[in-house]
Parts: structure tokens; C-alpha cells; sequence
């Protein structure tokens, strides 16, 4: 009996030391017998720079979890092993009474992300994220809930099925103009708004009530446009923004965009095919002061829905127009080619007009003839 009460009390003190070492933030009156590690099995991926998450390039994560109503572990970073298992360091153990744990994952962490995570019994959400204002540093930021015991997820793991919370833009160009030149060095998505709180456990954006807005520039190489869709995002990749409803800027009421409304612009230089500068309009760029500049803004408003989760492509078609110069650009709202050229032709009746021609006769002497 006394062997028997003995071990015990050697298992209880181990126990307690236990979760000392794994620094449990959870109230530990009485010790509770634990499992194995908690793993999990992402089934989808992580981020890199404007690049969307997949399954190959997912490497850590941060998971809060919440068990007995209370928080077991908060926003710890959970890593790949060599056997495609995410596990944490120092490790965090399955509750031994098989009751359910509820965990809440998001990538990258709330210090890459620039924003406030909150995950308590009480509130989950991240407060004040703004995407980075050059596209090469914006990330996709995903996002996942799930439940696991340790009777069903011991030895399986916890799968983790990540969405995507942002939406994903890229801009492509276009022409089958036969009579103008397009060349593209760079793109803008101007107006979105950019600040926004997200709720982790409705998976759902509340944007800020002041509607803040930014402009998103990227240049790219060189481009000169053909039939076949290019995309012209440069090394920066695709923006990652907002989900949102946005609201376009008017070019006719609004040319100077004091109502910030969206719009999709271009870098660009039009020229004929036998190389006359057409825009930037030469008249507005040369002066003794202003060289003529090969590059200018054009811009089309922009109107829809934005949803999370989803990569929206823009096609700009530069066939039958190069639309209207960039709301930050001289002469804002104003069209860039207007439509196609037309002409009105009268051919008048032929009219017989006498000339008189003075000519010289050879063999001497000067003779005028009159036609």
C-alpha cells in the first residue's frame, strides 16, 4: 500500500512538472493526465512575397488553442518536420480527459502581418491589418479552425484545412491595334480601401469607417503589347488586398478623384507604326523646362466585389482605345485617343482651268503658246 500511494505521488509530481515546462497558461488546480505531442496536417500552404499559400511552400504557422473554456496555448508557432507533421517547440500535449480542443491557425504571424491578433475565450480577431504598401512585401494571409481530441487526433494529427482570407489582383494587357504601338512599364490598382478587421471566428472583414484608401504601383519591363494577354506586375507578383465593394471613380464628374474612387492604371507609351509619339501628348510635355516625356498614365474606372479567397485577373484590351489619363496625372479624366478616327469625304466635279505656259521653239525666235 505504501509502494502503491508512493508512485502516486512521484506521477502527480511529474505531471506537474510537465506543465510547468510547457508553460500552459491554463489554471492547473488539480493534475490532469496527458498524451502525446499535438501535430497537424496542413491541407493547403503557406506564404511568400505577393505570391498566393499552397501545400509545397507551407512552413510554420501560429495556433491558439482553447480547451475547458479556457486558453490552453496562444498563437505558438507550429513548424514542419521532416515527416510533413507540424509540431511545436517546446511541445504541447493532448489533454488527457479526450475532451475537445478547438484551435485557431493563421499564417504568417501577427508580427509579419503588422496587426494586432487577438485570440481569447472572448474575442478572436485581428485589429488594424492594412496590406504592405508596395505589392513585393504583401503576403497571403490564410487562415483555419479546427477541432481535434485525444482519442481521434493522437496518433493522426489535426487537419487543418487554410483559406485564403485576401483577395488576390493581377493585371494583364492586351492589342490587336495594327495602327498603334502599346508599350506598357508599369501598372497601378488606384483607390482600394486597405483597412480592415477580421473576425477569425466568422471568417468574415469589417473595413474601417473612414474608408481609407491607397494606391498600388508596380513597374515591370518593358512590354510592347501583342494579341496574347501578358501580365504586367512586374518582380513585385500579385497584389494581395482587401476583400471589399469598390466604389469607381467617375472621370467625367470627378476627373481630379477628390471622392477617391477606384480605378485601374498604366504606364504607357503609344506611338504609330511609323513612330510619331501620340501619347504622352507631345503639345502638353515639351517646353523649354519639360522635356517630352515617352511614358504617361491611363487609367479605366473600376467597379465590382472583391471576395475573399478569390484572384481576380483584369485583361486591359487595348484594340479599340487606351481609355482615359490617370487621376494623379496632368489633365486628369481626359481621353487618351477618343474613338477611331472617321472621315467625310465630296469629291468635286472636274472644273477646266486654262494655265498659259511659256515655252521656248527651237529653229530661233521665241514663241508663246497659249493652252
Amino acid at each position: 500500500m505504501k509502494k502503491t500511494n508512493l508512485l502516486i505521488g512521484m506521477s502527480a509530481m511529474l505531471l506537474a512538472m510537465a506543465s510547468c515546462t510547457n508553460d500552459e497558461p491554463i489554471s492547473s488546480d488539480a493534475a490532469r493526465s496527458v498524451g502525446s505531442q499535438i501535430s497537424f496536417r496542413p491541407a493547403m500552404g503557406s506564404r511568400t512575397r505577393a505570391t498566393e499559400t499552397t501545400n509545397a511552400n507551407l512552413s510554420e504557422f501560429d495556433v491558439t488553442a482553447i480547451w475547458d473554456n479556457e486558453v490552453y496555448f496562444n498563437q505558438i508557432p507550429f513548424s514542419k518536420g521532416s515527416d510533413s507533421f507540424f509540431t511545436s517547440s517546446p511541445a504541447y500535449n493532448w489533454p488527457g480527459d479526450d475532451n475537445t480542443v478547438t484551435f485557431y491557425a493563421f499564417a504568417p504571424s501577427a508580427e509579419e502581418l503588422g496587426a494586432d491578433v487577438t485570440l481569447t475565450t472572448s474575442t478572436k480577431e485581428m485589429a488594424s491589418f492594412s496590406p504592405a504598401s508596395e505589392i513585393a512585401d504583401q503576403v497571403d494571409f490564410i487562415t483555419a479552425i479546427a477541432t481535434g481530441n485525444r482519442k481521434s487526433n493522437e496518433a493522426s494529427g489535426v487537419e487543418l484545412n487554410f483559406k485564403h482570407q485576401l483577395s488576390q489582383i493581377e493585371l494583364r494587357a492586351k492589342s490587336e491595334n495594327t495602327a498603334y504601338i502599346f508599350k506598357v512599364a508599369g501598372m497601378r490598382i488606384g483607390r482600394p480601401e486597405f483597412l480592415g478587421t477580421f473576425d477569425f471566428e466568422k471568417e468574415t472583414w469589417t473595413l474601417d469607417d473612414w474608408h481609407d484608401t491607397e494606391v498600388y504601383t508596380s513597374n515591370c519591363d518593358t512590354i510592347t503589347l501583342t494579341s496574347d494577354p501578358v501580365s504586367i506586375m512586374g518582380k513585385s507578383g500579385n497584389a494581395m488586398l482587401l476583400p471589399q465593394t469598390l466604389r469607381a471613380w467617375s472621370p467625367t464628374d470627378d476627373p481630379d478623384n477628390v471622392a477617391r474612387g477606384a480605378y485601374l492604371g498604366v504606364l504607357l507609351s503609344i506611338t504609330t507604326k511609323d513612330g510619331a509619339q501620340v501619347y504622352p501628348f507631345p503639345s502638353e510635355t515639351t517646353s523649354t523646362n519639360k522635356p517630352l516625356r515617352t511614358y504617361g498614365w491611363a487609367a479605366i474606372p473600376l467597379s465590382g466585389t472583391w471576395e475573399s479567397g478569390k484572384k481576380y485577373v483584369y485583361t486591359l484590351d487595348f484594340t479599340g482605345g487606351a481609355g482615359v489619363i490617370d487621376p494623379d496625372d496632368p489633365n486628369p479624366g481626359k481621353s487618351i485617343l477618343g474613338g477611331p478616327m472617321k472621315f467625310t469625304i465630296n469629291v468635286e466635279d472636274w472644273i477646266e482651268t486654262p494655265q498659259p505656259t511659256s515655252m521656248t521653239t527651237f529653229g530661233g525666235g521665241n514663241n508663246t503658246q497659249t493652252k
